[in-house]
């Protein structure tokens, strides 16, 4: 049966392989189910619902990739969206988690469409391959930047950013934590993150950091899902979303800078992960390129990738993705849905260890921010910084991320730059019409915001 389904021996693989290969994945990206309800339950989001939400979305999104598209990946809400729905849709912007969660369904239905009529292909195409990998190592940068926030190693009080004073226990545990997800990382070892996050919760125990004081239950976590399940459709949710005709374009942008960034991690780990393995041949991208509905792997799989955004938001969290972290797995020889599956049940057994997942302190999950930062910013290695024309765009992408706070400002700041660059060396012609046209809704969106 597992023959039939999954095609192991055409796929030049086995049953073994390829369990082997999804423990692997899971390792790999099980740190999501700690550190993803303790990014977005700053929204106001309660901790159970989203700890739960992401679980859910995880399995429902990676069975679809593993069963539909046949293909060794996994899916999970993505580290950088969920950074961007906190931090900059909620307290950048204003906007309520309702609203939040309702942008990235409608975002999800937005990448069905354009999977659907392959306008996904033609922004991919428009965007110079400098400010893709640009945007990338700038959302690790923000992502690095956030731990380090989130434990308090950088502080304000001077009015600029500055060390803080290294006397909290909170720091020596974060320190330590740190120190062994570098060592480990650098030893190659598999799960190194998730690893290091629980070593670094238990280490916390003596130093008064990690404590079952708030700790939240399976059962409390089923009886919190509610809160977010179907939240979009309450008061508050997408009806409330474009109730103000002045903040509509705001909106656009912002569901637009959600589909951005998602489609980019998508399509990246596809082709970088996929052309080595053998996953996606040359001549299934050419079937993808020139044919029609879904026969090639790569329509299945982004197909795939686009309604797990919609079915998370459903159910309570930031845009669910294909991770990156998927290519451990490969590494480890999968190279079929199989693999996936796997990863699915994985997942769904992690769902009954809540109490000792809701324990884990900053300190420990701030690690592993930083050291996932540390691995997105690999994207940077692909510029051509000595190319001017390439490195000014690509500098305030990957930059203002962090210093704005903001995904979608870097981005923006991204495109902006490239127009002026192509403007100054005459070479407007040049520039993609969809670049042109994301452009001026960015700088649209700044007019607003201004006059707002």
């Amino acid at each position: 049966m597992l023959e039939k389904l999954f095609k192991l021996k055409e796929n030049g693989t086995r049953l073994s392989t390829e369990i082997v290969a999804g423990l692997t994945t899971f390792f790999a990206m099980s740190y999501i189910i700690i550190v993803n309800p303790a990014i977005l339950s700053q929204s106001g989001m309660e901790w159970g619902a989203v700890f739960l939400a992401t679980i859910i979305a995880s399995i429902i999104g990676t069975l679809v990739m593993g069963l539909v598209a046949n293909v060794p990946y996994a899916q999970a809400p993505g580290m950088g969206l969920n950074a961007f729905f906190v931090y900059t849709v909620c307290f950048g912007l204003g906007f309520t988690w309702q609203q939040a969660l309702s942008m990235v369904f409608v975002c999800g239905l937005l990448n069905i469409i354009i999977t659907v009529t392959k306008v996904r292909k033609y922004i991919i195409k428009a965007i110079p391959e400098s400010l893709q990998n640009a945007i990338g190592g700038g959302i690790g940068i923000f992502i690095a930047y956030i731990g380090l926030l989130n434990v308090g190693i950088i502080n304000f009080g001077a009015g600029v950013p500055a060390l803080s004073t290294l006397n909290q226990p909170s720091f020596w545990v974060f320190l330590i934590g740190l120190a062994l997800i570098i060592v480990l990382l650098v030893l190659k070892v598999k799960g190194a993150v998730l690893i290091a996050i629980i070593a670094t919760t238990i280490i916390g125990i003596p130093f008064g950091v990690t404590t079952m004081k708030e700790s939240v239950s399976f059962s409390e976590a089923c009886a919190a899902l509610p809160t977010t399940f179907l939240a979009i459709f309450k008061e508050g949710g997408i009806g409330s979303l474009f109730s103000d005709p002045a903040k509509i374009p705001l909106v656009l942008i912002t569901i637009f800078s959600f589909s951005l960034s998602d489609t980019f991690d998508t399509i990246g780990t596809f082709i970088g992960t996929g052309r080595r393995s053998g996953i996606f041949s040359a001549e299934d991208e050419k079937t993808m390129e020139s044919g029609s509905g879904f026969k090639s792997k790569m329509d299945k799989a982004l197909f795939a990738d686009a309604t797990a955004t919609s079915i998370g938001a459903l159910i309570g969290t930031s845009n669910t993705t294909t991770y990156v972290e998927s290519a451990a797995g490969i590494g480890a020889g999968g190279r079929t849905g199989l693999t996936s599956v796997v990863v699915a049940i994985c997942f769904e057994i992690s769902a009954f260890f809540a109490a000792f997942v809701s324990a884990v302190p900053y300190a420990a999950t701030a690690p592993a921010l930083v050291a996932v930062g540390v691995m997105m910013m690999s994207a940077f290695k692909e510029i051509e910084w000595t190319d001017l024309d390439e490195a000014i765009p690509a500098f305030f992408a990957g930059v203002f991320m962090a210093l704005c706070y903001s995904i979608s400002y870097g981005i923006a700041a991204g495109f902006i730059f490239y127009c002026i660059v192509k403007i100054c060396k005459k070479q407007a012609k040049g520039i993609h019409p969809i670049l042109w046209v994301s452009t001026v809704l960015f700088i649209l969106n700044f007019i607003l915001l201004a006059l707002i």
